[in-house]
């Protein structure tokens, strides 16, 4: 009977989070869109508690706002807000770059090379929803490997609040030009070239800013 074990509390928390916060990335819930704790639970099918716990980490992530007995909203996409996020995002991504570039192994190798071929092939596709999934995946291999969990949680708290602004501008026909770095990244990876492996990094996340200026938000 340990199946039937009840669903821990963080659990449910976490699901709420998670689901809501990818809604938020992928535009299914606007910019300034209020939410209720309420509907919420009915369509994910939990308890208001848990979405309430969640609602509490995305105001503090940056993703929502909340005027105490009065509105929770989502946030709109700010400039400033996605340049500062992309900066430390960047810089904890130099970090773990340098940590795990001696530590990789073929297999890891193997899957950030499968990674990008599904990035390329997505952002040929014009599937940004998968383009991001495989970019994830890629960048991924490296945060883990470099054990570091202190810069592993400082990239999924803020990399949200960059994504959404990724996927409004690659979805309104925006280009990417990360498939070529990635490519450069990974061979650096595997000639156990570190400072190579960071410049390349680097390069990649001049990209975003560059993204960030380009965009009309405020």
């Amino acid at each position: 009977m340990e199946a039937l074990r009840p669903v821990p509390r963080t659990l449910l928390r976490d699901r709420a989070y998670a689901a809501i916060r990818d809604a938020i990335v992928a535009g299914e819930i606007e910019p300034g869109a209020v939410v209720r704790d309420a509907e919420f639970a009915q369509r994910l099918g939990l308890s208001r508690a848990p979405v309430r716990e969640a609602f509490a980490r995305l105001v503090d992530e940056g993703l929502l706002e909340s005027k105490p007995q009065s509105y929770t909203r989502v946030t709109p996409v700010v400039a400033a807000d996605v340049r500062d996020a992309a900066a430390v995002v960047g810089a904890m991504h130099e970090l773990v770059t340098r940590a795990a570039v001696p530590r990789l192994r073929d297999a890891d190798l193997d899957l950030m090379r499968a990674a990008n071929d599904r990035f390329a092939a997505a952002v040929r596709a014009g599937d940004v929803d998968e383009a991001l999934r495989a970019d994830d995946a890629l960048h991924d291999v490296l945060v883990r490997v470099a054990g570091n969990g202190a810069a592993a949680a400082t990239v999924a708290r803020y990399t949200p609040l960059i994504r959404r602004l990724e996927r409004r501008r690659f979805g309104e026909g925006g280009s990417c030009r990360s498939a070529g770095l990635h490519e450069r990244l990974i061979e650096a990876c595997a000639a156990g070239d570190t400072q190579a492996a960071v410049r390349i990094t680097a390069d990649i996340w001049l990209t975003l800013s560059d993204l960030v200026d380009a965009d009309p938000v405020d």
